[in-house]
């Protein structure tokens, strides 16, 4: 396994990056020897996939001198556990399953997709925005929240909880959408209507009439004009919906849907220029160390949801076989994945007590 990862980072080589400072406002990757850690672990437990990923996985830190990657092979009494954590300066959800799609194939002989690595790619989409850069701008431009700096939360302190949905229930809703709403829905947008319904209100107990948020990550590759639809890196804009918590609690699955169907269309090419400008600039004006004021969903009262169901899970084989079980690891509380399974979808929320 070590062996195939080499090979496979001979093609990323940005994984074996660390940060450093090159002035007041910006970073840039060092790709050194020491920049991905990899160790081996052995463990008498066997795995359980109702136990903890932390017993697995060892997260980065995405600091300065420190690795941007980390990669943990477990084994234990009953099988390997292989846990992989790359800094999101390097990766969104597309190019970490791009990684390890390639890894896999490279372990098994086959042909795979090489990367796109540059990142001044998007100093075509990027200009300078002139007025003074507000939370209102970032949320109105962007779909993200500027407020108090984003402190360290322990994974080990929030709460996981997984549920099944099977894929006639989601499709009963889409018919039941269009027929009722005149509108054509996606599974996305069910799903996530229905965990925006199910945990929101939970979690806003106080807030009966404040507005309460969803926030969608869209990988624009698809969108963007002109932009490598194999680029390695971070390419996503934020779609966030809206609503009072009463609305929320009294809406249909339906309404929530297409309200949550109407914010992602709105990520087109130019909301996307926009977004990535007012960032930039927000940056320059500001400085990156207030960068920790922007969030990715509303502090108090929002949830982000991650679509990865449409990944290549499945093509992840390094030579034992498809794996038995995926997890993910999330120290952003009040945050979602929906994962691939068997005649349906699988949920993962996770929230502080």
């Amino acid at each position: 396994m070590h062996d195939s990862l080499a090979k496979t980072l001979e093609h990323f080589p940005v994984l074996k990056s660390r940060l450093y400072k090159t002035h007041e406002n910006g970073f840039a990757f060092s790709v050194t020897d020491n920049g991905l850690d990899f160790s081996v672990r052995e463990s008498k437990e066997p795995f359980q996939t109702n136990g903890s990923i932390e017993d697995y996985i060892t997260p980065v830190r995405t600091q300065e001198n420190e690795p941007l990657t980390r990669v943990v092979l477990t084994n234990t009494s009953d099988g390997c556990v292989l846990a992989v954590s790359i800094s999101h300066a390097l990766v969104d959800g597309f190019s970490f399953f791009h990684f390890m799609s390639c890894w896999a194939r490279i372990t098994r002989g086959e042909r795979f997709l090489s990367p796109h690595i540059p990142r001044d790619i998007f100093t075509q989409y990027i200009q300078q925005v002139e007025n003074e850069i507000t939370p209102k701008s970032i949320y109105e431009q962007c779909g993200l929240f500027y407020g108090e700096r984003r402190g360290a939360q322990p994974a080990k302190s929030l709460i996981p909880e997984r549920e099944f949905i099977q894929h006639d229930t989601i499709k009963k809703y889409i018919e039941e959408i269009k027929q009722t709403h005149n509108t054509p829905v996606s599974e996305n947008d069910v799903v996530t209507a229905h965990l925006w319904k199910k945990y929101l209100p939970e979690w806003t107990k106080e807030s009966s009439d404040e507005k309460v948020y969803i926030t969608c990550p869209f990988d624009f590759r698809r969108v963007l004009s002109g932009f490598p639809k194999n680029y390695f890196g971070c390419a996503l804009s934020f779609a966030t919906a809206e609503t009072t918590r009463d609305h929320l609690i009294n809406a249909s699955i339906g309404d929530i849907a297409v309200l949550i169907k109407k914010s992602v269309s709105a990520v087109k090419e130019e909301y996307i220029r926009r977004s990535l400008s007012v960032l930039d600039t927000f940056r320059r004006q500001k400085g990156t160390g207030e960068m920790d004021r922007i969030h990715l969903r509303h502090p108090q009262r929002g949830m982000i949801v991650t679509n990865v169901s449409r990944l290549p899970l499945g093509d992840l084989d390094l030579g034992s076989g498809r794996p038995d079980n995926y997890l993910t690891y999330a120290e952003i509380g009040q945050s979602a994945a929906i994962l691939p399974a068997n005649d349906g979808l699988e949920t993962y929320v996770v929230f502080f007590p």
